[in-house]
């Protein structure tokens, strides 16, 4: 393996271990093209954590933009990037949806308030979900589109969860990814959610994320069997998300005061399980 192809992947496994598990079960000849998703994926979710100001992080973006449009097949020096664009010309993927990707990560920059469970799900979709997609149609682009409305459920199953995991880091810097409509109807607002103020309300507010993911989980794992064995490693990750999900409901494990964990040995297992046998009618 190249050096170049050597360093994503080791980029990959210390910043999304999770996905690059999942990566490990894809065939071999597609496991590089995985892990340059998903390289890429993790640069651009990281970019606040790296560039603390807005003004810089959208011109960091702007700058994967430019490489993902460019013509040609001239190397930038940057292994993800190269990796990347390696894909995207290999698989016949749409940039169309890098871009979406990159403008709906504008929205990790700021402490907008997430306006409505719309615009939630909408910006799921622009960004896990898209990412099972791509994943999806280097696997099997033929099979692919079939299964594009499932890859929608399962981004937003895995999005929300993903967000409620990191809700005390966001809540510390100011951030609210829980839509004001949700936030409204459990009865408080961004700015006293942030604050910490007006527990109950706060605690209601969770659980109805919580409800909102499982809800799209549930919509998943509905269809997950007619999934082709080919494609399962681009939905793997899902394999973690009801387990997640179980922690954050158990009494002390509240994503409001802590980040609900899987050992090594569980994680290694569910996904080993669902990638042998997929999921089972429910």
């Amino acid at each position: 393996m190249a050096v170049a192809s050597t360093m994503v992947m080791d980029g990959v496994r210390a910043a999304d271990h999770n996905r690059y598990l999942s990566a490990l079960y894809a065939p071999a000849d597609k496991r590089e093209a995985l892990l340059a998703l998903y390289a890429f994926n993790a640069e651009v979710a990281s970019v606040r954590d790296r560039i603390h100001e807005p003004l810089p992080g959208e011109v960091r973006l702007r700058w994967w933009r430019d490489v993902i449009m460019a013509e040609g097949d001239a190397e930038t020096g940057h292994p993800t990037a190269d990796a990347l664009r390696a894909t995207i010309a290999a698989y016949q993927l749409p940039k169309t949806a890098f871009d979406n990707m990159l403008e709906a990560r504008i929205f990790d920059l700021y402490d907008d308030p997430m306006p409505s469970r719309t615009d939630l799900e909408g910006y799921c979709g622009e960004t896990a979900a898209a990412l099972i997609q791509l994943t999806a149609m280097v696997l099997d682009p033929t099979a692919a589109p079939r299964f594009a409305e499932l890859a929608g459920r399962a981004g937003c199953a895995q999005a929300i969860t993903g967000l409620l995991l990191l809700l005390p880091l966001h809540r510390q810097r100011g951030q609210c990814f829980i839509p004001a409509d949700i936030l409204a109807a459990a009865g408080t607002t961004p700015e006293e959610f942030v604050k910490g103020e007006g527990d109950a309300a706060a605690k209601r507010a969770v659980a109805a994320m919580i409800a909102l993911a499982r809800e799209h989980l549930g919509a998943f794992e509905k269809g997950a069997p007619a999934l082709p064995v080919l494609l399962r490693p681009a939905f793997l990750p899902l394999a973690l998300t009801r387990a997640y999900l179980d922690k954050m409901e158990k009494a002390g494990r509240s994503p409001l005061v802590g980040i609900a964990t899987l050992s090594t040995l569980r994680r290694h297992w569910l996904l080993l399980r669902h990638a042998m046998r997929g999921w089972s009618p429910i």
